[in-house]
């Protein structure tokens, strides 16, 4: 029977399913599934022998053959991958995301330092910078976020990811994380397994930061904690208290600010949660 190579989407979205839940014999309904949206995801499988390039790179694929696409907040609308073969066949599976709206959001009340920062701490600022892309670059072969994420902590959103913000009444880069409100001290948890990339108590914007790495490329961030629990290079389980809530670095009051990437990638982590 002939499969129109348009129809491989579904297919591999199938098959992804059904092998990741044959290791126990019992369907789990909590698997991850693609989102196909700005700020989303693409979860595929693929076949023994088979290299799956994305925008002339190869992706990380997992022993069972599952790998994971990031897309950002204004990623084109239609996306694309190549299944690469052992014999050099090649053939383009076609992806069309859905678009989005995003909210504006006025802030009010932000120290100037942090809207203007003074030419005295760029540099300071560059080096932060570096330190958090390093971060973000590992691709390791452990796939710990496939049974999707869970919530790193309690309390009102305050800020979701994509809106663009203003801050004193100036625009600024759009936010790209999911704000979660509450006390200084309520408890950060892991919401997946993986290992501590980064572990900063004073990062100029983001205060206290954490980034752990959760497999192929796929890595959470948390800024702006009061404390942090754990060491670089430390592994954690889902669960697993990591930091506390605080109000460091460029806030108006005490807050989560958590943020998924796919590499350098910044993608939305309400997409990822199970609930």
């Amino acid at each position: 029977m002939l499969i129109d190579k348009y129809n491989l989407t579904t297919i591999a979205s199938l098959l992804f399913a059904c092998l990741l839940l044959m290791g126990s014999g019992q369907i789990n309904a909590e698997v991850l599934k693609s989102q196909l949206i700005q700020g989303g995801f693409y979860l595929g499988a693929s076949q023994p022998g088979e290299t799956i390039i994305y925008k002339g790179k190869p992706v990380r694929v997992s022993d069972t053959g599952h790998f994971i696409i990031g897309f950002g907040r204004d990623s084109k609308l239609k996306q694309s991958y190549v299944i690469r073969t052992d014999s050099g066949q090649q053939h383009e599976v076609k992806l069309k995301l859905e678009k989005r709206e995003y909210k504006i959001q006025r802030i009010k009340g932000v120290a100037g330092k942090y809207v203007t920062p003074p030419e005295r701490v760029l540099t300071r600022i560059r080096q932060d910078n570096t330190k958090v892309k390093a971060a973000r670059k590992f691709d390791s072969s452990e796939f710990l976020f496939f049974q999707g994420f869970t919530r790193p902590a309690e309390g009102p959103v305050s800020g979701v990811y994509g809106s663009q913000r203003y801050f004193n009444g100036k625009p600024r880069r759009p936010h790209f994380g999911l704000d979660i409100a509450g006390p200084v001290g309520t408890k950060v948890l892991a919401p997946a397994a993986g290992r501590v990339r980064l572990a900063d108590s004073d990062l100029y914007y983001s205060g206290g930061t954490l980034i752990i790495d959760h497999g192929a490329g796929i890595s959470s961030s948390f800024l702006h904690l009061s404390k942090l629990k754990v060491e670089v290079g430390q592994k954690v389980k889902r669960g697993q208290i990591v930091a506390e809530m605080g109000a460091t670095g460029r806030v108006t009051g005490p807050h989560l600010d958590w943020r998924v990437n796919w590499f350098d990638v910044r993608m939305d982590p309400a997409l990822m949660l199970k609930e």
